[in-house]
């Protein structure tokens, strides 16, 4: 008797020897087997955070591309000028619209850094990233690319015909700088928005819920 009391005294202070450990760890296993990702993180939703800085820094590129081309255009018109009006100073002022031009493509690079800064791949199969961010990634990615894709446009039309009627007539030149100085400011306008509806963060959904 007394040596049955003593094994049950021993069981009651070691209780995985009496029920086993190895059960609560199977029960705990089961019960995460049984969550589930939520419906407000899908798989697929880093595929619009993704296409969000791929299309800012394209069609930031492609305003750029198109705003130097046309404003090389002009700025070639200089050559038909007769050679004693043609002056150094005179050069340097018409490459303005190209270098307005180039801040485009900057503004689509850092909208770009930014939003793939802020992608979360998955933890084991957990994942980490919501539709609501991928969303708001893809709205900023789209305001900030054609913003300065409708930039570049402006920029290069402008630049086209500007660099060439200010070199006839410099009195036209102040004029000119305004508005490549306007049709600039349509993509920082793109880029201010962008950067705010990049800041939108649903990543706080993506927790486990019962199957």
């Amino acid at each position: 008797m007394e040596a049955e009391e003593t094994e049950e005294r021993t069981l009651a202070f070691r209780p995985c020897e009496r029920e086993g450990c190895g059960g609560v760890e199977e029960a705990a296993a089961a019960e995460e087997a049984d969550m589930v990702n939520s419906p407000y993180c899908p798989e697929y939703a880093p595929f619009f955070g993704f296409l969000g800085a791929a299309l800012a820094l394209v069609f930031g590129n492609m305003g750029a591309a198109y705003g130097t081309w046309k404003s090389a255009l002009g700025l070639s018109t200089i050559a038909k000028l007769p050679r004693h009006k043609v002056q150094t100073e005179m050069v340097m002022k018409s490459i303005m619209p190209v270098i307005l031009s180039g801040v485009c493509g900057i503004f689509g690079l850092i909208i770009a850094v930014i939003i793939s800064s802020n992608m979360r791949g998955p933890i084991a199969t957990k994942t980490t990233y919501a539709i609501y961010t991928g969303y708001a990634h893809l709205g900023a990615g789209l305001t900030v690319g054609l913003s300065n894709l409708a930039s570049g446009l402006a920029i290069g039309m402008s630049g086209d015909c500007g660099v060439e009627d200010s070199c006839r007539q410099p009195k036209l030149y102040i004029g000119m700088v305004l508005i490549w100085s306007f049709g600039s400011a349509l993509g920082l306008y793109g880029l201010i928005v962008g950067l705010i509806i990049a800041t939108k963060d649903g990543n706080d959904l993506c927790e486990l819920v019962p199957a």
